[in-house]
């Protein structure tokens, strides 16, 4: 019997259409499981960066719109809890409220542009925008020089 040996970080998704949409912007699954035609659960092998997004209503509105981009950590590391994600990961990002979450994902999208899938993006450019967003600044777009920096930073990283 094959035991696995990578201890994956687990996220539960939700979709009910106009009521609770738990979903994945960008990250690249190592598993999925699915549970019924309304949720499933994406798993993350360690260093992995993913999107959670989460959004849901009710009969008087919107009751919560948040973005976190996340680092799936190893068993060693600390990390943060997060609703939905066991059993927790590294925060790069966190939003709250529906123009922040848009303007986030307009950045995602600027990054798409580059053709880089963000999943491979700097972690430190995640943090930059957290940051910049939290303070009210205008955060610098990501660059192909910069993401050509980080993957020769992270070719020679231990």
């Amino acid at each position: 019997m094959h035991r696995r040996t990578v201890s994956l970080t687990h996220v539960e998704l939700t979709w009910i259409e106009k009521k609770i949409e738990f979903w994945l912007r960008f990250g690249r699954r190592a598993e999925e499981k699915i549970l019924d035609r309304r949720r499933s659960v994406s798993s993350f092998a360690p260093n992995s960066i993913f999107a959670f997004v989460r959004w849901a209503s009710n009969d008087f509105g919107t009751v919560i719109s948040r973005m976190d981009i996340v680092r799936a950590v190893l068993p060693s590391e600390h990390y943060q809890t997060l609703p939905f994600v066991r059993p927790g990961g590294e925060i790069l990002l966190r939003v709250d409220g529906w123009p922040k979450v848009e303007r986030v994902l307009r950045f995602i999208d600027a990054i798409e542009a580059l053709g880089i899938d963000p999943a491979d993006a700097a972690p430190e450019y995640w943090r930059h925008l957290h940051n910049r967003l939290a303070a009210g600044h205008e955060p610098r777009a990501y660059t192909r020089e910069q993401h050509d920096a980080w993957l020769k930073r992270r070719s020679i990283a231990p």
